[in-house]
């Protein structure tokens, strides 16, 4: 599971919450409630769970991991951590932080020393058996690998930020993204702005691909629009990750035709593929009777071509994907930390940034 809809539909698990019936806001109290009528719905499905995986665990909140806790101890009638049921986290700690709005800050202050999840009161008595990855895939200069880990670490020296620097550009013009940059920035309006006229500037007839909602899914957690206005020759990124491996989530490519249902693409190596439409789904975990083990079902799916508009796109998006070469906008400010990391470790060399 994630804590994100998007991260969830990426890797066909559930959101954190949709497991566990969450509201939004939930508290910990309103979790022993829900775990208490969960009891009787549910028993055989927590019965036979034997481990709950969760992947961009930098993004869950501390509050949220106790209402896990809370939820699993009461389930299980067991006070020993997380009900004694084996958590698996995956994620990067350097990476985007959990979301806290307003006024959630001061009551966060009186709870919590932070709102990352290892600051929850349901680690301070969990044994965790910590596994660092420490191959690096997206990059293979190393000096630019050393540079990326000394902002990680906050250990840059003037000679890095030297090299860094070397790259600023003057005089971009959002408007004229040169071919397979991909535009980043801190401000979700800019990119759909930059997205909008870079599609305009283009001669060609624009196409509206409508796509299709079935039963429950969010239109918040959409991977792309659900009506999408393209072009030939619009710059578009795309967001699965194709059974014959010529293609993954975050490719690059230029739309080169329309046709017969499917998407002409040259993708950054040279290659031209076609593209068709994808199905996205909402999945629940349930205990299947008649098997008598753990299946998923199909709540909810999304068809569209797997596609969107990339001149450009925001560095909280960009997380996950890799591109050969970026235009860095942080003119607008950052706003939560890691996002200068993130930006800078998207790309696959350093002389592909601006």
């Amino acid at each position: 599971m994630a804590p994100t809809g998007v991260a969830a539909v990426n890797i066909r698990g559930e959101t954190i919450h949709s497991f566990f019936k969450f509201k939004p806001e939930v508290t910990p109290k309103e979790a022993q409630k829900i775990a208490r009528e969960t009891k009787r719905k549910r028993k055989e499905l927590f019965r036979k769970l034997e481990a709950i995986v969760i992947d961009e665990i930098s993004m869950v909140r501390a509050d949220l991991l106790d209402c896990i806790d809370l939820f699993l101890k009461t389930i299980y009638q067991n006070k020993l951590p997380f009900g004694r049921l084996q958590m698996i986290f995956f994620g990067d700690l350097y990476q985007l932080p959990p979301v806290l709005m307003g006024k959630e800050k001061e009551i966060f202050r009186s709870e919590y020393k932070s709102a990352y999840f290892f600051d929850a009161k349901a680690m301070r008595d969990f044994q965790m058996e910590l596994i660092e990855l420490e191959k690096v895939y997206r990059q293979k200069d190393q000096k630019f690998i050393e540079i990326l880990n000394r902002i990680r670490n906050n250990t840059i020296g003037e000679e890095e930020l030297e090299i860094i620097n070397q790259r600023v550009r003057e005089g971009i013009d959002p408007s004229k993204i040169e071919d397979d940059y991909v535009y980043l920035t801190t401000i979700n309006k800019l990119a759909e702005k930059i997205n909008k006229i870079n599609l305009e500037r283009l001669p060609s007839k624009k196409y509206i691909l409508e796509g299709e909602i079935e039963g429950e899914f969010d239109q918040r957690y959409l991977p792309t629009e659900l009506n999408l206005e393209v072009k030939k020759g619009a710059q578009i990124m795309l967001l699965n990750n194709d059974s014959k491996g010529r293609w993954i989530n975050g490719t690059m490519g230029k739309i080169l035709d329309l046709k017969n249902d499917k998407i002409k693409v040259r993708l950054q190596n040279g290659s031209s593929v076609w593209v068709s439409s994808f199905r996205w789904e909402i999945l629940e975990t349930y205990f299947d009777k008649e098997k008598k083990n753990l299946a998923k079902r199909v709540l909810g799916a999304f068809l569209q071509y797997p596609i969107k508009l990339a001149w450009a796109i925001t560095v909280h998006k960009s997380q996950g994907k890799t591109f050969d070469k970026v235009i860095i906008d942080l003119s607008g400010g950052v706003f939560s930390c890691g996002q200068v990391y993130v930006a800078l470790s998207r790309c696959t060399s350093l002389n592909g940034i601006i």
